[in-house]
């Protein structure tokens, strides 16, 4: 299930899926659905496995309920039913517990009726049905044996018993480990140990407490034993609360105000909206007929003035509590003794979750509910005894008894409809409430998985109206105007998103918080814009983040910074790892396209570019990995030919010819002409003897790229050595210099032509012209000296010097000698290389896509042939080198503004 703050970074976590394992299930900081199970860590839910120093982390510490998700992961993975069967059962276990508790304070007809109101009770299918309520359950299994442990600490003969005790506060431990309400217990059995096993009433206690101010009398021995026996657990509750602050670490999580209004409210409206947030849980247990998933964001208006209506109900829910407190205090009998207990289980476990003491991230959520409405059934079932225990009443309480267990129940099970998927959990809400963004964002998005963008563009824009500065409404409005190909609408909308980012005031301190995901509404809009050529100056400045050359530091610790935010962001590791390959680090680029892939393993960019580092390192030990990722990347991107292309390159370097052959020749399949693929097909044929092979491919190359000069070289070579067709041979050399006269290689070679027509005074001068233009070449004055000999023994022998003369050159002396194996005509060096090879190299740069970030761009950079085919040169052209400055020099002022935003408070 997605917030309402959506984004269409293809890199991060899925938006039409659920995550591929439970780690990832369980850290998405958001509810998911698989089939029909739910994981909710939305508002007041958990963030697992999240560090509690991020600041989106909600601080919550629950290892115990961690551990049952694992277990069940292990089991049956994410199988829905086992998650649901389980949180069934632990349901079951519940309602056990509290039919025992019950008969502590109820007879056994009206704990019965107790205990079936609890178990079919609505309120409660948030935290049976949606799988994150877990936490509830098994804190609820823990209070309750906690309580019951407790019960048993008093002998009969009034004695402390120690060993229950000892057991409580562990059991307490272990609530707090599965929720942190679980503490709330100690509260609960302090409440029973005063009030219920030593009868005190609040009357007693204080005149107690007086006549031991007053020094008439020592404490009576009783109430040592209660001192005694509450020092121990509150020592332990103040430990248990220690380690729970260390962990983390004394920073309390912080929450936007979409989470909840009412706590980034000034005063009075926060004290009054907090504060009428009570009766409104006490309405959903009396009357659990209207039930929402999200009360978040405009569900319940903010009491903003102490004539709002609204403060009445405040007042009487107030009354009635203080005046059903005062009543069970004041006496001993056995109803007053009920009363005081269903109170202290209403009371102390929804105090934490009350925002009266410290603000939560909901405003109000059901399953929260699931420890006081167990107070609230002790009451209910009370009231039954009283009522039923009148002749004339009895009845009447039976058949109301039976009705509302009925409805309730029937309630129960069509609520659990209601949970059956995204679409129809999120529509059940908007029948609700319809003042809520993020219902309207969330059925939208719903939608979108199902490709109705035209419906789902509707909700995205109701969600818009209901809360014009939802940042994240109207980016997603943004994307699905873009899925619908309506591009003008989208760029609008993203540029409405853009005004609502917070602006830096001059001289006033920065603090508002910026959610780290609506910075990539620069990225969006860039990806948008970047369509249209004629924009792309404007995309670099909004999204593309190109780096000024002097700012690689500045934009690395920008990254750097972004991921203290959010280190789930697979994109922002991506990003950081382009940053490190301009920085010329490989080794810290290759980590972060490690880091990126660990949180998608499926990032098509960081496969791509990450095992091209690797096949560009030169080093074996890193081809294997290399192979599998672009093995993945296929799997992703079965239609992009540099992929298949890549694959073929590792084969060659590991000399497996029979598959780089297969690679290449897909990817060719795929892109016709392409250029570097076609050229290391052909010299994968020359070199394995397979000529006549190479030429059909060649002839290809050559008729997608006429201007291919090391093709013709090599074209050249095979009609020389192995057809013998030194006419072809010198059509092939002769164009390559007219596209470059200064080509050395072509004009070496077409020497040697003129040397195999026994035309030795043209070779001659050819090889003049040639070691003019390259005179530290050996190779060319070496041949150079052969000729002029040839010449001369031709000379004195009488013997023509050329062919036209009649002149014949022996067949062993036909050959040129003293060249190395192929370098007279071709140096057998492979194209398609990375950064680093000769000017003639096609160069495969980093892959990117107008879905990410950064990146080179997603071409195959040419440049011509140098005169020294077979060196390697260092650095890139100047052409090169002066797109990348304009490009970086217009993004500076778009990331300096993004270095602001979040380097601010």
């Amino acid at each position: 299930m997605l917030s309402s703050h959506a984004f269409d970074i293809k890199a991060l976590p899925s938006q039409s899926s659920a995550p591929r394992s439970m780690t990832a299930l369980v850290s998405n900081g958001c509810r998911v659905m698989e089939g029909n199970f739910t994981l909710d860590w939305s508002g007041g839910g958990m963030l697992l496995e999240q560090p509690f120093l991020w600041e989106r982390s909600h601080k919550s510490y629950r290892p115990l309920t961690v551990l049952t998700f694992r277990l069940n992961y292990l089991f049956s993975e994410l199988s829905a039913v086992t998650y649901h069967l389980l949180n069934v059962v632990l349901h079951a276990v519940v309602c056990v517990l509290y039919l025992r508790v019950c008969r502590l304070f109820l007879d056994k007809t009206s704990s019965l009726v107790a205990a079936l109101l609890f178990a079919v009770h609505p309120i409660h299918t948030e935290a049976v049905t949606g799988v994150v309520g877990r936490a509830e359950l098994l804190s609820s299994i823990f209070l309750l044996a906690a309580f019951l442990t407790y019960t048993k600490s008093t002998s009969t003969n009034h004695s402390i018993v120690w060993a229950p005790i000892a057991l409580t506060v562990a059991l307490v431990a272990a609530a707090t480990l599965c929720k942190e309400q679980g503490i709330t217990v100690v509260g609960i059995c302090c409440v029973y140990e005063v009030f219920v096993a030593q009868g005190f009433t609040l009357p007693l206690l204080l005149d107690t407490l007086r006549q031991v101010l007053q020094g008439k009398g020592g404490f009576p021995y009783a109430v040592l034993q209660i001192l005694l026996k509450l020092i121990v657990l509150v020592i332990s509750t103040l430990l248990l609360v220690i380690v729970r602050v260390q962990v983390i670490q004394s920073q309390l999580p912080v929450f936007t105000r979409f989470d909840n209004p009412a706590a980034v409210s000034p005063a009075p409206a926060r004290q009054l909206t907090f504060n009428y947030l009570l009766p409104v849980n006490a309405w959903l247990l009396l009357n659990p007929s209207e039930l929402c998933c999200d009360w978040t964001m405009g569900t319940i208006p903010l009491v903003e003035s102490i004539l709002d209506l609204r403060n009445f109900a405040t007042l009487l829910f107030y009354l009635f509590l203080g005046l059903l407190a005062l009543h069970s205090l004041r006496y001993r009998h056995s109803s007053a003794k009920t009363v005081i207990m269903a109170l202290s289980l209403i009371v102390l476990p929804f105090i934490p979750a009350s925002n009266l003491f410290f603000p939560v991230g909901f405003v109000v959520a059901e399953r929260i509910l699931y420890v006081p409405s167990m107070g609230f059934c002790v009451l209910v079932a009370h009231g039954f005894r009283i009522v039923s225990h009148k002749g004339q009443l009895k009845k009447i309480s039976w058949l109301l008894i039976g009705v509302l267990l009925t409805t309730h129940a029937v309630k129960t099970f069509n609520r659990n409809w209601d949970w059956e998927s995204e679409y129809t959990l999120f529509t059940s809400a908007l029948k609700v409430n319809q003042n809520n963004a993020k219902l309207w964002n969330n059925v939208g998005h719903a939608l979108e998985n199902q490709n109705n963008y035209g419906r789902a563009l509707q909700y995205f824009l109701q969600a818009t109206r209901v809360q014009p500065d939802d940042i994240g409404a109207h980016m997603n409005v943004g994307r699905t105007y873009k899925n619908l190909n309506r591009t003008k609408e989208a760029e609008d909308a993203y540029m409405v998103a853009k005004s609502l980012m917070p602006q830096i005031i001059p001289g006033k301190k920065y603090a508002t918080r910026v959610a780290p995901n609506h910075l990539n509404v620069y990225i969006n809009l860039a990806n948008l814009i970047r369509a249209n050529d004629s924009r792309l100056e404007e995309a670099d400045q909004l999204g593309e983040l190109l780096l000024k050359m002097n700012k690689l530091t500045e934009a690395r610790d920008a990254y750097l910074r972004a991921l203290e935010l959010d280190r789930t962001n697979a994109d922002l590791w991506y990003n950081l790892a382009i940053v490190n390959i301009e920085m010329k680090d490989p080794p810290e680029a290759l980590k972060n396209f490690n880091h990126a892939l660990e949180l998608n393993p499926r990032h098509k960019l960081a496969l791509f570019n990450s095992a091209l580092l690797m096949q560009e390192s030169g080093e074996p030990q890193f081809w294997p990995e290399a192979n599998r990722r672009f093995l993945i990347y296929v799997e992703e991107e079965p239609n992009d030919a540099n992929g298949y292309f890549n694959l073929g390159m590792l084969a060659m370097d590991a000399n497996e010819n029979a598959a780089a052959e297969l690679w290449m020749r897909k990817a060719i399949g795929l892109q016709a002409g392409f250029r570097s693929a076609l050229f290391n097909l052909a010299l994968l044929y020359s070199q394995s003897k397979r000529e006549t092979d190479a030429l059909p491919v060649l002839d290809e190359l050559l008729n997608h790229h006429p201007e291919h000069i090391k093709g013709l070289i090599l074209k050249g070579d095979i009609l020389m050595n192995h057809k013998k067709d030194t006419n072809g041979a010198k059509a092939c050399f002769e164009q390559i210099l007219r596209m470059d006269p200064t080509n050395v290689q072509g004009k070496h070679n077409l020497c040697v032509v003129y040397f195999e027509e026994r035309d030795l005074p043209r070779a001659e001068r050819c090889l003049e012209e040639t070691l003019a233009l390259a005179p530290n070449e050996e190779y060319v004055r070496r041949h150079l000296s052969i000729v002029r000999s040839k010449m001369a023994a031709m000379s004195s022998a009488g013997q023509p010097l050329s062919s036209r003369e009649g002149a014949t050159i022996p067949a062993k002396e036909e050959k040129l000698q003293g060249v190395k194996e192929g370098e007279d005509f071709f140096v057998g060096e492979k194209e398609g290389r990375g950064v680093g090879k000769g000017a003639g190299d096609e160069k495969n740069l980093r892959k990117s896509s107008t879905e990410s970030p950064i990146g080179a761009r997603a071409e195959h950079s040419e440049s011509s042939d140098s005169s020294q085919s077979g060196k390697r040169t260092k650095g890139k052209s100047t052409k090169e080198i002066k797109d990348i400055e304009e490009k970086r020099a217009a993004a500076l002022k778009r990331l300096e503004e993004i270095e602001r935003i979040l380097s601010g408070d």
